[in-house]
């Protein structure tokens, strides 16, 4: 099996997750999903349960929301294809990590007010430290990429194509995840772009 990165963006149920599933099963007969959610509430918790069941039975799974390159060393194993889906929650996780000082983070309670539309506190988080924290996520992801011999796959959200979020911690979370993915996209051998569930292969 050939050595490939692939990157997978689109919108909100754009079919994203279902397209690099496909993609996967056709790919190798062992796969490694790694997920990125968390479930901070009933809504992200049902939609979790959601996309365990869209998986097949015999894949491997491991629950990853932060230092994902760090914490796959040694865990991948014979997997011939990694999915991790996606990027998008993995940027918020890195950003609303309540292990790391309030100095460098937004308070995890942000998370859920920016879901709710609530401007509370939504100011408390340091763009600069916060874009380092995000690369250094991507850095170690790229040599976990790297090192793997076989076929990784990543999902992530494509968030340019919208209005500017009315508050800092919503404006600091769209310009990291779009600088995220403007750097995977550098690295990755192939790159989609769904729409209306329809995938359109943009490079490779």
């Amino acid at each position: 099996m050939a050595k490939s990165f692939i990157l997978i963006l689109g919108g909100v149920r754009s079919g994203k997750s279902g397209f690099a599933q496909s993609m996967a099963a056709k790919l190798g007969r062992k796969v490694l999903f790694v997920a990125t959610g968390q479930p901070l509430d009933e809504e992200m918790a049902s939609r979790i349960e959601e996309h365990k069941r869209m998986r097949p039975k015999n894949w491997r799974t491991l629950e990853i929301d932060v230092k994902v390159g760090q914490k796959l060393k040694g865990q991948i194993g014979d997997a011939e294809v990694v999915l991790l889906d996606c990027l998008a929650l993995l940027v918020s996780n890195v950003i609303q990590n309540p292990s790391l000082p309030l100095s460098l983070r937004a308070e995890r309670s942000n998370l859920l007010a920016l879901r709710a539309g609530s401007m509370k506190n939504l100011e408390k988080i340091d763009s600069t430290e916060a874009e380092k924290l995000v690369m250094d996520e991507i850095d170690e992801l790229i040599e976990c990429i790297n090192r793997h011999q076989g076929i990784f796959i990543v999902v992530s959200n494509e968030v340019g194509l919208g209005l500017v979020p009315e508050n800092k911690l919503g404006r600091v979370y769209r310009d990291l995840l779009g600088k995220a993915n403007q750097f995977l996209a550098q690295h990755a051998d192939e790159v989609y772009f769904m729409a209306s569930g329809i995938p359109v292969k943009i490079k490779g």
